[in-house]
């Protein structure tokens, strides 16, 4: 019997600041009931999705900051989700910004969840490749304070059977990084979900902005072929608080073949049946991890960086 689930792709359109929670959830719950309307088992929702991109503006009080985090989850404001997923019979995935307490100390990730059809997480991730920079750089026309709002992840690249299958999660910049996507295929992922808020515009090497849907789509592409597993990739898209986010939300086989893709910058679903057993068909030849890779001529990879190096990156890297 072949191993299908159909997983839908929500984007959202922008949110602006002064919209609530409330409001983001109830667009949140539209685009599961349409989900479920169109057969999905499992819809996936964007990076921070339920607050504007926050880390474009410097923000010196910190109170002001963790207004856009989540102490807990589910919270009061999200709970509908839970409620209506379990009510459906549908999972979701949901990218937020997380506030952890752990003693006297307070612990920030971005992060997200696989929730599954009776609404429980059975799944997180935190964000391991924050990009951006740490401090307030006056000549940018939007910030991008990733490094500054949040630590990087502590959890790994998990791996997590669900949907008959086996899920990884990676968040945004994650996707660029072909390491992220190596150690989940090495677990024999056969499903990564991703969510995304990427800027139209790259401000530290402005003539590469033509570029970055190409690259948002060339990352997604690479990451399901060279591991073998299908890529279902979500962006927040649209105008959001004067900042242009890319769309480009789609469905991306083992094959590395994009067979859906978003057409708008709005609120929008789309969905493909994702046929698990064709992973084989990658995982089982050209990328026979078992047959073919020579990790010992690998050590470089996993490395540390020179510090030479990272000093040279102070203006921060693409999301």
């Amino acid at each position: 019997m072949a191993r299908t689930v159909v997983v839908g792709a929500a984007q959202m359109g922008p949110i602006q600041r002064h919209q609530g929670r409330e409001a983001v959830v109830e667009r949140l719950l539209v685009l599961m009931r349409k989900a479920k309307d169109e057969g999905c088992e499992l819809v996936v929702f964007p990076e921070l999705a339920l607050t504007t991109f926050f880390p474009r503006w410097y923000m010196p009080a910190q109170d002001e900051v963790d207004a856009f985090f989540e102490e807990r989850m589910p919270s009061p404001a999200t709970q509908p989700l839970f409620v209506e997923a379990r009510k459906l019979g549908i999972g979701f995935h949901l990218g937020y910004a997380e506030l952890e307490r752990v003693g006297d100390s307070v612990r920030r990730f971005n992060t997200a969840i696989l929730v599954d059809r009776t609404g429980r997480i059975v799944g997180k991730y935190r964000k391991i490749h924050l990009p951006g920079h740490d401090s307030y750089e006056p000549w940018r026309p939007f910030q991008h304070l990733e490094k500054r709002y949040f630590e990087p992840g502590d959890l790994g690249f998990p791996t997590l059977s669900a949907h008959g299958g086996t899920v990884g999660m990676l968040i945004c910049n994650d996707r660029r990084w072909p390491e992220a996507f190596r150690v989940l295929g090495l677990q024999g992922v056969e499903l990564v979900l991703i969510g995304y808020n990427t800027p139209a515009l790259y401000p530290a090497a402005p003539s590469n902005s033509r570029l970055v849907d190409y690259h948002n789509h060339l990352s997604l592409k690479a990451g399901a072929y060279q591991n073998g597993t299908w890529v279902v990739a979500v962006a927040k898209a649209g105008k959001e608080e004067g900042c242009d986010l890319i769309g480009g939300s789609c469905i991306v086989s083992p094959t590395g073949e994009i067979v859906a893709e978003a057409r708008t910058l709005d609120d929008e679903l789309i969905t493909a049946e994702c046929d698990l057993d064709r992973c084989q068909d990658i995982k089982g030849h050209i990328f026979n991890f078992a047959r073919h890779r020579r990790p010992e001529n690998y050590a470089l990879i996993s490395a540390p960086t020179p510090q030479a190096q990272l000093a040279s990156n102070h203006k921060g890297v693409a999301k």
